[in-house]
Order: structure tokens, then sequence, then C-alpha cells
């Protein structure tokens, strides 16, 4: 797996994309992208057949104009000669620009034919990837950096396949035909061409790159200049309660000079970039006009072959000074191929993607027994999480996790879910080692519940259709009156079809969290997990959504994280975690009769902070408290 530092290619131009050497392992990993083309590879063949004749046109073209002003020069023409000579090289020149148009379009269509349904292949095979990987793989990759892959990195693919190779082949093709053709005019022209056009066109492009990074570093400081305005605006008022206004101007005007300093720099690149190509290129122009009329007026040329080699000079030198910049974005190209093929060669889940698999073919009883399970993070190896967890769950009991926060309870439950496997000890469910069920079988019979409920930013009929995709719509209604849901969603205008928003946001907490246990519901699953479902939900949301938890429980095997406390009094056992170790095991009473006990150690903290008076020991402390939660 690469650094981290390699993957932050969201938000960057062009040219800040990391590059790749070009050498022949790095061409042939990237050379794994035509069989992403599939069928249409042939596509990308019959382009390569048009982008020959597009450069083969280009070559032709400063000979019949070279032909055509040339017979100018030419004494022993007649007016009449000349007059024929000039429409049937017109003619011919006009044929030739309507080859190369045609020969343009059909290779541009085959390129972005073939390229499209590539990206396409490639997106769908990366994505596909992406959502098979473990979640060890997420825990170290941030999903911006992972977006940026399927995006910016497969977009600048893209753009190489579809201009910049197409570009540098056709530019090579320019350079390399029309320095053959002057060497068999003329070989003393051939040399000159060479002499002059390639250094001043390529230090002509170093220095506008030059100029180019000025530019932007000049942009850089006039955005961190406006940060700076921002933010003292919108905290405008900690500015003055702080009399920091002085302090803000200061900042303000450092930038400002140095945005100054970083101008006159680029003013002093942009001054010498015209006193260069005024000098140096339009010189060197100038010369080899010159050296042309010489050998012309020598009469080692002809007239047909002087124009010919101005207009073929001028060809190789626009393609010398634009080779550099395609040959720079094949580059990129490929650094983002490997970054790609980096995800590609990740080892995934076993994961089933067939949308057609049968549901219910595995129904899992629901018995959990944790056996001396010890677990670390993969980013915090040194530290472990869990150490020597041991309890059962047995069919249809309700398990309560309690302990308070970086406990590790959150971490059984992602165990439970085989988001991560045990590093020592064994996860057995229904007296079989998790590992040894199919992973999608597997949590098919699970649902969980969670504090920060998810939702896509589809209909409410999508959101709960995602616990089961090919439900009815009758599952749907029953699921979501099951849910205490039916009477907000019926409520909207649009009912089952209104849009929840980016991430639910149209929904208040509690609408979000009756859609999720709706969603749950409809998956009918063997084992529940409710992590802190309701704890940030007010009294009246609270009551609905415990009331539509407390009928999804019935049946199932339920694992409730740091709930309300008449749920957890309710439990067939509370397990209670404390530095990743299980410290006590029992029902709500036998935990309450245990003196310095930490589950009784936490109750009556709470319900010191929810009185502010003494904590009141046994059933009159449950009692007063009944409404209250553990702390997580």
């Amino acid at each position: 797996m690469a650094k981290k530092g390699r993957l932050r290619t969201e938000g960057k131009s062009e040219e800040e994309m990391p590059k790749a050497k070009l050498n022949r392992e790095s061409l042939r990993k990237a050379s794994r992208l035509f069989s992403f083309m599939g069928r249409h590879k042939w596509k990308f063949y019959v382009g390569i057949i048009f982008l020959i004749a597009t450069g083969a046109t280009a070559l032709i073209f400063p000979r019949l104009m070279g032909n055509l002003l040339g017979s100018i020069g030419d004494k022993g023409l007649t007016q009449h000669q000349l007059l024929d000579a000039a429409d049937q090289y017109g003619l011919w020149v006009l044929v030739l620009l309507a080859t190369q148009a045609v020969a343009s379009y059909f290779r541009v269509y085959f390129f972005e034919s073939a390229t499209q349904n590539m990206l396409a292949s490639l997106r769908l095979s990366t994505f596909s990837k992406l959502m098979r990987m473990p979640m060890t793989f997420f825990s170290k990759n941030m999903a911006a950096e992972l977006n940026s892959r399927v995006s910016a990195d497969i977009t600048q693919i893209g753009e190489t396949f579809t201009m910049a190779l197409a570009e540098f082949f056709r530019q090579f093709i320019i350079i390399v035909g029309g320095v053959l053709f002057i060497g068999f005019t003329s070989w003393k022209l051939a040399l000159l061409m060479l002499a002059v056009v390639p250094p001043v066109a390529i230090v002509a492009m170093v220095f506008g790159r030059r100029i180019r990074k000025i530019a932007r570093a000049v942009q850089d400081l006039v955005g961190e200049s406006n940060l700076i305005v921002g933010e003292s605006l919108q905290g405008i008022t900690n500015v003055k309660a702080f009399t920091n206004e002085a302090y803000e101007a200061r900042r303000y005007k450092n930038v400002a000079d140095r945005i100054i300093g970083m101008a006159m720099r680029n003013a002093r690149a942009r001054g010498l970039f015209f006193a260069f190509i005024i000098f140096c290129l339009f010189g060197s122009i100038m010369f080899i006009v010159y050296s042309g009329v010489t050998l012309y007026a020598n009469g080692d040329i002809s007239s047909k072959d002087m124009v010919t080699f101005l207009f073929m000079t001028l060809f190789v030198a626009a393609s010398i000074g634009g080779l550099p910049e395609q040959y720079a974005q094949i580059q990129r190209a490929v650094g983002a191929s490997e970054r790609v093929f980096e995800i590609l060669g990740e080892k995934t889940e076993e994961i089933n993607m067939d949308d057609s698999r049968r549901r219910g073919l595995l129904k899992v009883n629901g018995e959990v027994t944790f056996s001396s399970v010890a677990f670390s993070y993969p980013t915090r190896q040194e530290f472990a999480v869990l150490k020597n967890i041991s309890f059962r769950a047995d069919k249809g009991q309700t398990i309560a996790l309690v302990g308070q926060s970086g406990s590790g309870k959150s971490t059984i439950a992602g165990l439970l879910m085989r988001f991560y496997a045990p590093d020592s000890g064994e996860l057995l469910i229904d007296g079989k080692p998790a590992a040894d069920y199919d992973l999608t079988e597997l949590r098919e019979n699970m649902a969980i519940v969670p504090q920060d409920v998810l939702l896509f930013g589809g209909t409410i009929k999508e959101n709960i259709a995602y616990g089961k995709p090919d439900a009815s719509a009758e599952e749907i209604i029953e699921a979501a009156r099951k849910a205490n849901a039916l009477n907000f969603i019926e409520s909207f205008p649009e009912k089952f079809e209104t849009k929840v928003g980016d991430r639910g946001i149209q929904l208040s907490g509690g609408q979000r969290q009756r859609i999720a246990i709706a969603r749950a519901v409809l998956k009918n699953p063997s084992i529940l997990i409710l992590d802190e479902a309701t704890s940030s939900l007010d009294s009246e949301s609270e009551r609905l959504v415990q009331e539509a938890l407390d009928k999804l429980m019935i049946g199932r095997t339920s694992f409730v994280i740091a709930h309300r406390l008449s749920t957890i009094r309710n439990a067939d056992k509370i397990v209670v975690i404390d530095k990743g170790e299980v410290v006590e095991t029992g029902t709500h009473d036998q935990l309450m009769a245990q003196e310095n006990g930490i589950y009784k150690g936490l109750v009556n903290l709470q319900f010191r902070h929810s009185n502010g008076s003494p904590a009141v020991a046994g059933d009159d402390a449950d009692d007063t408290v009944e409404s209250g939660e553990i702390q997580a």
C-alpha cells in the first residue's frame, strides 16, 4: 500500500498531480488499462489508423503550400500557367483539409468511444473493489483520498487517452516526418532547423512552465489573504473581545507584502519571457528565413522548396513546443493508473456481489459466544482495545454492554459484524466459528441501528428498502408501521417518495432513527445491534424510537450499547466492560447488589448528574433514574 501522501490528489490542479517516471515497469503496469476496453479495443486501434492519417496529412500540407506559393517565384510560368497551378494546388489543399477533417473526426470519435467504455469498466471495477474492502482498509485510508482515486485519477487517465496520447503521437509523427522531409529536400536546411528550432522551443516551454508556477504561488497567497479576511469577519466578535484588531491587520499585511514580492517575481519572469520571445524566437525564425532565402538566391533550392521548408519548420517548432506538455500529462496518467491499480491489487473480503443471491438460505439461531477475545485496531497495534473478552448470549436474549467511553463496547459490535477479526480468542455463532460462515450470509442475519444514522440521498422508500432491496411496497409500509414511522411519513405530501436530502438532513434525528429501525425490521435479522440508538434524542422522539426498538427486539438476540436504563434493567444479561475487559456480568439486580461495583457506581454517578444531589443506593435509585441512560 502506498503512503498516504501519494493519495492526496483531491483539489489539486492538473499540473500538481503526481507524475510517474516513464520506464519499462511503469509502462507495463499502465498497459493493463487496455484490458478494461474489452470488446471495444478494436475502436482504439481504428483510432490509431485515423491518427496516423491526420499526422500524414499534416505533413503533406506544407508541401502543397510550398508548391502553391512557390509557383510565384517560378519565372518560367506564364500568367495563365500560374493561375492553373494556383487552381490545381488550391484544389489539392481543399481535398487535403477535407481528408484531415474527416480523419480527425473519426480519430476523436473512436478514441473517445474506446476510452469511455474503458473508464466505465475501470470505475466500476474500482468502486466494486472498494465495496469489498475490509474495514481495516478504510481505517488506514481517508474517504476523500479514496474518492479522489475513483474521480480525479480516473478522469486524468481518460483525458490522457482521449487527447494527450493522441496529440503526443501526432506531434511525434510531425516532428520525425518533418525532419526527414526537410532532410530529403536539403540536408543543409535540416541541420539548420535542428540546430535552431528545438533548443529555442524547449527553452520557451521551460520558461513558460516557470512563469505558471510563480503565478500559481501568487494565487495561493491571494487565497491565504482571503482566508484571513473570511476568518476575521466570521469571528469578528472574538477579534473585538480580545482586542486583536491590530493583530489581524498585521497578519493580513504580512501576506499582502508576500503577494507583492511574489507578484514582482512574476513580473520579472514575464518580462524576461517576452524579451526572449521577441529576440530569440522571432530572431530564430528570421534567421531561418534569411538562410532559406540565401540558399534560394545561390540556387541551392527552389522557391517551392524554400516555402515548404518555412511551413514545415513552423509545424515542427509548434510540435516540439507542445510535446513536453503532452509527455508530462502522460506521466501524470501513468501515475494515476498506478494509484488505481494499487486499489485493484488489494485483498478484499469474500463478499457475494451477486444481487440474485437467495435471501434466507442461511438462518442462524442467534447464539453468540465470545471466548477469550483480544483485539487491537490495525492503526494502533500497540494498544489493546479488547483483552480476554468472554461472555455468552443465548438465542433471543438481550445483552447490555455497559462501560465508560472508550472501554471497547462498539468494538465488540464491530467484531460481531465481522468488520474486524479477533487477534486471538474465538467468536462463535451457534457454536460455529464466525470465520467459517459465508460473510455475506452471516451479515444478512444481522442488523445495526447506530446512534448517528446515515441515510442515503434518495427517498424514504429507498432508504427503508435498503434493508431488503427486493421488498414489496406492502412490506415497506408494514416495516414503517412497526418502526412507528408510518404516521410522520404519511404526513409528508409525497409520503414514501419524499426526498430525505444529503445524509437525511431533511428529517429530524428521531425520524432518521425510525427509518433506520424500519430498515432493520425489513431485514428481519436474527442478531440485532443497538449502538446508543436513542442517546441524542429528545424525550418524545426517544419514547417513539424506544417503543419501536422494544418491538424489534422481540425474538431476536439483541446487543444493546449504552441504552436507556429501563431497557438495561430488563436485559437478560448486563456485561460491564472496563479498559477492554469484562469486569462484571449479571442482571441489573445482581450487579446493583455488589458493593463498590462499577455498574452500581455508574448508576449512582448518573443519578447525581441528573438530580444534582447525593446518590440513593438500591431500588430507590433505580426507580428514580429509570428513564435515564448509562454513560457510554
